[in-house]
């Protein structure tokens, strides 16, 4: 499972890997309130990770890392906290957590480490043979958090084949 943590969305990909085949089994946006207080968006991140967490059992949850570089100090504590509380969820659930940098997974699924969202967008959908773009974009990083997350720990799915097919969706 692949977490884009967010305060006010955190995009979720929920993959099962089969004999050859990747399916997502479910995928979207857990949403908050900007008017709402920092401690009950928190509450409500918390709680709805919590159940999916449950509800999903992966065995895995991938979580991307905080960037080094943030131009507003304020953005990396908030988001450390939406982090803080995924991880909370991750561990009360008996889930371990792997935490990965954009960089890393924007290679794995285009092959270029900066590359922007539509083509984060585009890599996804082609990897995981989607009919549509995935959308809202974090839902499209959430599935590539998963994807890259499934091919580092358990090479089910080597990456040299994921950038491959993604290099064809450009």
């Amino acid at each position: 499972m692949g977490v884009d943590p967010g305060l006010v969305d955190t995009g979720f990909g929920v993959l099962e890997a089969g004999p050859g085949a990747v399916t997502v089994v479910d995928a979207g946006v857990i949403s908050t309130s900007p008017g709402q207080p920092l401690e009950a968006r928190l509450n409500a991140i918390h709680a709805a990770m919590h159940r999916l967490i449950q509800a999903r059992a992966p065995g895995l949850l991938v979580v991307e890392d905080l960037y080094t570089e943030y131009k507003f100090p304020r953005t990396a504590i908030l988001m450390g906290h939406a982090r803080g509380v995924i991880y909370l969820a991750a561990r009360q659930c008996g889930v371990a957590v792997l935490a990965l940098s954009p960089a890393e997974v924007k290679r794995a699924i285009t092959g270029n480490g900066a590359a922007g969202k539509g083509q984060m967008q585009r890599g996804v959908q082609t990897l995981l043979g989607l009919a549509e773009l995935p959308r809202p974009s974090h839902v499209a990083d959430a599935l590539g958090l998963a994807v890259t997350g499934m091919a580092r720990v358990t090479g089910r799915l080597p990456l040299g084949r994921l950038q491959r097919a993604a290099r064809g969706a450009s």
